[in-house]
């Protein structure tokens, strides 16, 4: 697919998965304040699930802070907190629903998506232009540990899909944090028109990882222009590709598989 965008951005997400881990929040707290590279990041929060005892009075303190701080984004595990895809005979459409108007009547209003394990489908994009959030579920590149059949989307650079409900803008998620450091290690190895990067709130409990994730962060900020998935789609709107979601879906069967 051909590029969409001629001047070229970075953005960097968050998957937050453990809001209440008192460590994993002070530390995914300081990096978004202090936005290395100039680079907000956007915190991609999951509701409290109450079945796996996460309490609704200390995730809804904790993100009002990620708010003041950076933008914020939805983030749905299928399953459970600990099984992100979703199993046979759920709705995933449907939970993103739920969960949207649960977070909105909550005074939380995320402009950006990205499902978890990856995972999409038609009804689950339609739903995300539904609300208006910009998606960044499809991957650049096919994610390595999913098996053969397993639903996701693929796109190179940003464009606007065609679903069911109207265009949604997407701008693919493109490098973990060990695919960043090595493509600003090599020359030529940033060759998307839009790098969005994507890290879990649990590397930043890693010493290593937290701190190759900040030096990356660092010289990525001086080599793109710094954007957000909201301040990116309002840029490219105008010209940005229009794609019918059935293009870019990938995998096999009608319903969530295992």
């Amino acid at each position: 697919m051909p590029h969409t965008v001629d001047t070229r951005y970075a953005v960097v997400s968050c998957h937050v998965e453990r809001i209440l881990d008192a460590d994993a929040f002070a530390l995914l707290l300081r990096l978004v304040t202090r936005r290395p590279g100039g680079l907000p990041i956007v915190a991609l929060v999951r509701p409290p699930d109450k079945g796996a005892g996460e309490r609704e009075d200390v995730w809804l303190e904790r993100v009002q802070q990620l708010a003041a701080a950076g933008p914020l984004g939805h983030h749905t595990h299928w399953t459970s907190p600990t099984h992100a895809r979703p199993r046979e005979g759920t709705d995933p459409a449907g939970r993103v629903d739920r969960e949207a108007q649960w977070l909105r009547e909550r005074g939380v209003r995320p402009t950006s998506f990205c499902g978890g394990g990856w995972y999409t489908d038609a009804s689950v994009a339609a739903g995300c232009a539904t609300l208006g959030y910009v998606d960044l579920t499809p991957r650049a590149r096919r994610p390595s540990y999913l098996a053969p059949g397993e639903r996701w989307a693929e796109l190179s650079a940003p464009a606007r899909l065609e679903t069911e409900a109207g265009l949604l803008t997407a701008v693919p998620t493109t490098h973990s944090i060990g695919d960043i450091v090595r493509a600003l290690s090599r020359p030529g190895g940033l060759a998307e028109p839009v790098v969005s990067v994507y890290f879990h709130d649990t590397d930043l409990l890693d010493a290593r990882r937290r701190l190759a994730l900040v030096a990356a962060l660092h010289v990525l900020g001086r080599r793109r222009i710094p954007s957000d998935p909201g301040r990116l789609a309002a840029t490219i709107t105008a010209g940005a590709r229009i794609v019918p979601f059935a293009d870019v879906a990938r995998g096999e069967g009608s319903g969530p598989q295992q």
